[in-house]
């Protein structure tokens, strides 16, 4: 390893502190060197944010005047390339400490004073949209500058995907890339996993299951958000252990207006005692449904997956049988038949393993879709651990996809095969006939 390298390496931390203006610096510190050491992991990062691919160059502290006060963001970024120059601040936050809006808006201010293009934030807050910010800003400030946010579950799985899965292609780098990753997964670190449901949690649960929750309770808005930021927690969890980009999936108006999501799940929690997502993942069959129901204190993970379009109805419930041969007896399969409504037949897969007939119960209708489900009951602490709500999400959610999910591969029928030419000899004298026909050839000239 070179001299330079070496030295920029010993920036990284081995282990945390419990000091939170230290923990911050030291944090932002081993971040930003490897951002100026290993460019695999910065174009990761940066490209999300608008920088162009370039040579990255990071700095600590740097001061700034404003309104005759001096004022120190915790970090730079800037990334060249020819000409061209993309300049960033950085705010960092570590712990249970969030971001403020008033520090927040003093940054934006000398970003525009300057002539940078972005403020990028790092904490452990997880907006429950993306490209939603956490902390609210005066949107006057963001007409010349772009507000980007990291949780730092966000920074720490995506080292991990590029390390283990996309690879770094300098050993050296891809050593130092390690040494960051060591640095956030140490518990005093301050890069912190979604741990607390928050502190209405259980007040809320409650209220749903004796059915006394409405839509104006000024604590049921908090409860929506952190589901939300639960389903991208477990998105980032995942695909970091897939090495791929699992994401929730969000329709346009909820992505355009992240109000609308928030709105639509309050109005299901408040009906139905529900709160439900769903998570994309590349290649996978279909996505992942999440519910969590609180009146039944249950949290379910389903898929739906189209049913082979030819073959006896058993036919293609052994197809899907075929393919659940891993699963665990108690996941539910659900057959829907066409031209029916309403629900199909639903058994458990133990039982349908005995007699896949369960599931078609009318042979003269066609099996259309099958829906594969997982129910387990909730976690009702707010925290992390045994009988917490977040890990029983997650938890299910892990066994599903590693059970279910990924071995089931969507239908396809076979290609046509072609019909082998006919040899005389197979043919009965009694069924050859001289009458011309289409399937002859044309007649040869005597």
């Amino acid at each position: 390893m070179s001299e330079e390298t070496w030295h920029q390496a010993r920036l990284i931390p081995t282990s945390g502190i419990s000091g939170a203006p230290e923990q911050e610096r030291r944090a932002t510190s081993a971040l930003l060197a490897v951002l100026s050491i290993v460019p695999d992991y910065s174009r990761a990062l940066l490209s999300a944010v608008g920088a162009s691919a370039g040579k990255v160059a990071t700095y600590i502290e740097v001061p700034f005047d404003l309104d005759e006060q001096r004022v120190y963001p915790d970090g730079l970024i800037r990334v060249k390339r020819g000409t061209r120059e993309w300049t960033a601040l950085v705010e960092v936050k570590t712990g249970k400490n969030n971001l403020e809006t008033p520090q927040l808006e003093n940054y934006l201010d000398v970003a525009r004073a300057n002539g940078f293009d972005a403020l990028i934030t790092i904490s452990n807050e997880i907006p429950p949209v993306p490209g939603q910010h956490p902390t609210a800003v005066d949107k006057r400030k963001l007409r010349k500058v772009a507000i980007h946010h990291w949780s730092w579950s966000y920074v720490l799985a995506t080292a991990i995907v590029q390390k283990e899965h996309r690879g770094v292609s300098d050993p050296e780098q891809a050593w130092i890339l390690g040494e960051l990753i060591r640095y956030l997964e140490h518990e005093r670190s301050g890069a912190l996993d979604l741990d607390d449901m928050g502190p209405n949690w259980v007040a809320v649960r409650e209220a749903v299951s004796a059915g006394t929750l409405r839509a104006n309770d000024k604590t049921a808005p908090e409860i929506v958000s952190r589901f939300d930021a639960l389903l991208r927690y477990a998105s980032l969890r995942l695909g970091q252990r897939l090495g791929t980009d699992v994401t929730p999936i969000l329709t346009r108006q909820e992505v355009a207006n992240p109000a609308s999501r928030a709105s639509s799940l309050l109005s299901s929690l408040v009906t139905t005692g529900e709160l439900a997502g769903a998570i994309r993942i590349p290649h996978a069959v279909a996505p992942i449904n999440v519910v969590a129901d609180l009146r039944a204190n249950r949290v379910t993970c389903y898929v739906d997956v189209g049913a082979p379009q030819e073959g006896k109805q058993t036919t293609r419930v052994n197809w899907i049988l075929r393919q659940l041969k891993d699963a665990r007896p108690d996941v539910r399969v659900e057959s829907f038949a066409a031209r029916t409504r309403g629900a199909g037949a639903a058994e458990l897969l133990a039982d349908v393993r005995e007699n896949p007939k369960l599931l078609a119960p009318d042979p003269t209708r066609d099996i259309r879709s099958f829906r594969i489900a997982l129910s387990v009951p909730a976690g009702s602490k707010r925290g992390r651990g045994r009988g917490a709500f977040i890990d029983s999400v997650l938890d299910t959610l892990d066994t599903f996809y590693g059970e279910v999910v990924q071995h089931i591969k969507p239908w396809t029928a076979a290609p046509p095969r072609l019909r082998e030419a006919d040899r005389g000899e197979d043919v009965a004298a009694e069924l050859v006939s001289t009458d011309l026909s289409s399937q002859d050839g044309p007649e040869l000239a005597s």
